[in-house]
């Protein structure tokens, strides 16, 4: 059973943390004199566009290819946390600067996004305290948004919350629409519990292959992998991709 609810969590991700409006995508501004150095590293959600995960934390990395920076969100999935244990989520996309000279305007591609990528827009920061982005899908009819505050603690003075707040409604993004992100409690690394990894590379043709090979052997061994196909997690269930 845990294996199921595990499954789909991962399966119906992307449908959380979003808001779905009609028309098009807000003009929400990128920053002028971006720099996406400073930018990089660990920033934690305090508060997140329409979401029930908790402990979310963002570590931002310069990648091998020019213009493109690696984006691993770290939670706590609120389905997940229904459990005794502790599990964290682990889900990494690729960002892509869209404009050299507009460095704060990038594009998101996370693999379980089958609708392509999205806007990625920094609005807000100060590179040590606090940041505020902003992503935005176009749809058919419609686009999803989320806009996110960021701190490089797990807490954030109500004077940087509320500037990016009063920020995002001069953009015609509703602040009502965050939910306060609880950063206690969160589970640690090492720690006993589910520990699900997905990357660009999880879905792949050979990774797919092995998920199921692993699975099967896994039925005969009781050794539990992860859906990457690769990673050995410990004893019990088997992921299986459906």
């Amino acid at each position: 059973m845990n294996a199921v609810v595990a499954v789909l969590c991962l399966l119906i991700a992307g449908n959380y943390a979003h808001k779905y409006k009609t028309g098009e995508c807000p003009a929400v501004e990128p920053l002028t004199d971006f720099n996406m150095k400073q930018f990089l590293g660990i920033w934690y959600a305090v508060q997140k566009t329409t979401t029930a995960s908790t402990c979310v934390v963002y570590n931002i990395t310069e990648s091998e290819e020019p213009g493109e920076y690696n984006i691993e969100q770290l939670s706590q999935h609120f389905a997940l946390g229904l459990t005794p244990l502790k599990h964290e989520y682990s889900y990494t996309g690729t960002l892509k600067v869209i404009d050299k000279d507009l460095p704060a305007k990038m594009s998101v591609k996370y693999p379980l996004s089958v609708a392509g990528s999205s806007k990625f827009t920094v609005f807000a920061t100060d590179y040590t305290t606090y940041a505020g982005i902003f992503t935005c899908q176009k749809l058919a009819f419609s686009h999803r948004q989320s806009a996110t505050i960021l701190s490089r603690t797990k807490t954030l003075d109500k004077i940087f919350v509320d500037k990016v707040r009063n920020k995002l409604a001069s953009y015609n993004v509703d602040p009502f629409d965050l939910s306060i992100i609880n950063q206690t409690g969160c589970p640690k690394e090492g720690e006993e519990g589910y520990n699900i990894h997905i990357d660009q590379e999880t879905f792949s043709a050979k990774s797919i292959g092995n998920a199921v090979k692993k699975a099967g052997e896994a039925i005969g061994t009781g050794v539990e992998y992860t859906i990457n196909g690769a990673k050995k997690v410990g004893k019990g269930v088997a992921y299986v991709l459906f």
